[in-house]
């Protein structure tokens, strides 16, 4: 199957992955974020376009899928790779900074599902995908603004599952148990034998659109070889 994938919180490192395996899997790939303009290059390289949206405003969520929609495009596979932190003892933590990573990690999700299921449930046939962390299945210390954010989009998924697989919508989870490498980070993203590599991570997402649905997986997930876990 290709189509349409949309990307929204679009970026370097993992989306950029995603944009290039799909691409070069013959989709016709869509990028969104707050700022297009960063995502010049990846767009020449993939023949991508770029959308601007701020996935946590429902509004500005609402005008990407109404701009599609008018360009006849519909998304067959929704990519939320959005996520946002923020770090500290629970006592010092900023409320307006937590409230702001919730809206991007959780709430930014739903509404982007909420528009793509508008699409996909009449046609009867989609795929979504949220990137995870294992922060929504362990939190960490001096960590609960993501632990609140990753186990909420776990919770959207797993309903969304059992409500959307039976309407032929594939819906999965990720859960990325490991640090992305990025070689111009530094350790410890640099270390390849200890890092999820993106471009790996961009096929496992790409092989999840490919399942036949007697098989369909609703969460998987991925860290290196040497994870503890």
């Amino acid at each position: 199957m290709t189509g349409n994938a949309l990307i929204v919180g679009a970026g370097s490192g993992l989306s950029a992955s995603l944009a290039r395996v799909f691409s070069g899997a013959g989709y016709t790939v869509l990028l969104a974020a707050r700022s297009a303009g960063k995502l010049a290059d990846i767009c020449e390289e993939t023949g991508a376009r770029a959308f601007a949206c701020d996935a946590t405003k429902a509004e500005s969520v609402e005008m990407l899928f109404a701009e599609l929609d008018a360009n006849g495009i519909t998304p067959d596979v929704v990519i939320y790779n959005a996520s946002g932190r923020t770090r500290g003892p629970i006592a010092e933590l900023d409320p307006d900074d937590v409230r702001a990573a919730l809206d991007v990690t959780a709430f930014g999700a739903f509404l982007v599902a909420h528009e793509a299921a508008k699409r996909m449930v009449p046609k009867a046939a989609g795929t979504m995908l949220f990137t995870g962390a294992s922060a929504g299945v362990k939190g960490f210390p001096q960590s609960a603004p993501f632990a609140m954010g990753k186990f909420a989009l776990r919770g959207l998924c797993q309903s969304l599952a059992r409500e959307l697989h039976p309407k032929n919508i594939h819906v999965v989870h990720f859960v990325i148990d490991g640090a992305i490498h990025r070689a111009d980070r530094g350790a410890p993203y640099d270390d390849p034998e200890k890092t999820l590599h993106p471009d790996e991570i961009a096929r496992t997402y790409l092989e999840m659109t490919r399942q036949h649905r007697s098989v369909w997986t609703n969460e998987i997930e991925l860290r290196p070889y040497v994870e503890r876990f």
